[in-house]
């Protein structure tokens, strides 16, 4: 098989746990301090060996669109201003990577942006990433990179997964796998939100994958679920019936930006680690009675 250098990021939601403010500003668009949640997406595949980004897009996704192309007169401006370094910072946005926009058709749910890439992914491995699910890592690789690690052993189907507690039974699919290397398993079945009780075990699944071509043909199969909606998870458990599927256990600090108490606590963690700033955020903090 080829190397994975293409990477779907399905951008089409509506964002409804964010509305008003994604009536019409992306939800991927909304910022950690001065950057958008989206852009750390990409960097992230970039600096796992992404060359190709194919960005899933619907209605008021216009300004993910912008963020990613060039703009002169900005630049131009920034340049007239001395303002070089930023300049370059803005330029390089445009830079990172070969950016692909196509429109999500079909029905709701996140196999259909999967399903719309299959021309433009061809006969090759690829990684999903979703643009609301942050993932940084302070020492060590990238989260997709340690995905590609275990895809290139083993080459089958590689999910993400974090370890969870209680509370965590009833927010994730939690795996039932057997264990076959240090933060690797093999996944038998995932139970979807079991709670305490019932889970085969403490590690969730969360949203990034590593895929085969083949899951197209098993999306093209798989019937709508829960909600009338197309879902990848069922897609990529139908092949299980034929190849082995794993799981990696990824190690960094994981942000569901998608909920307003993730992204805040995205904004919160890293406002602490900027130089810039994190004086006068921890003197603030220290004001605060609870």
């Amino acid at each position: 098989m080829p190397k994975i250098r293409k990477a779907v990021i399905p951008v089409a939601g509506f964002g409804t746990r964010f509305l008003p403010v994604t009536k019409a500003q992306p939800k991927e668009m909304l910022p950690i301090i001065d950057k958008p949640v989206i852009q750390y997406i990409v960097e992230e595949a970039v600096a796992s060996g992404i060359e190709d980004i194919i960005l899933v897009t619907g209605a008021s996704k216009r300004a993910i669109e912008d963020h990613f192309d060039y703009n002169y007169e900005l630049q131009h401006w920034l340049k007239k201003q001395g303002k070089d370094k930023l300049r370059q910072e803005i330029k390089e946005i445009a830079n990172m990577a070969n950016f692909i926009y196509i429109r999500q058709k079909g029905p709701y749910g996140n196999g259909t942006p999967v399903l719309n890439a299959k021309k433009i992914i061809g006969n090759e491995p690829f990684a999903v990433i979703w643009g609301d699910d942050l993932f940084i890592h302070k020492k060590g690789q990238p989260r997709l990179k340690q995905l590609i690690n275990v895809f290139n052993k083993y080459r089958d189907p590689v999910l993400s997964a974090i370890k969870i507690d209680d509370e965590g039974t009833k927010k994730y699919g939690v795996i039932d796998g057997i264990k076959v290397e240090n933060q690797v398993y093999q996944i038998k079945k995932l139970v979807e939100k079991p709670g305490p009780q019932k889970a085969p075990s403490r590690i969730g699944a969360i949203g990034a994958y590593v895929l085969t071509p083949d899951i197209f043909t098993a999306l093209e199969k798989t019937k709508t679920g829960k909600g009338g909606e197309l879902w990848l998870v069922d897609a990529i458990f139908s092949l299980s019936k034929s190849r082995p599927i794993y799981a990696c256990l990824v190690q960094g600090n994981y942000y569901d930006t998608g909920s307003k108490i993730g992204w805040l606590k995205a904004n919160l963690d890293f406002a602490l680690e900027r130089k810039d700033i994190q004086s006068e955020i921890k003197a603030y903090l220290k004001t605060l009675k609870f």
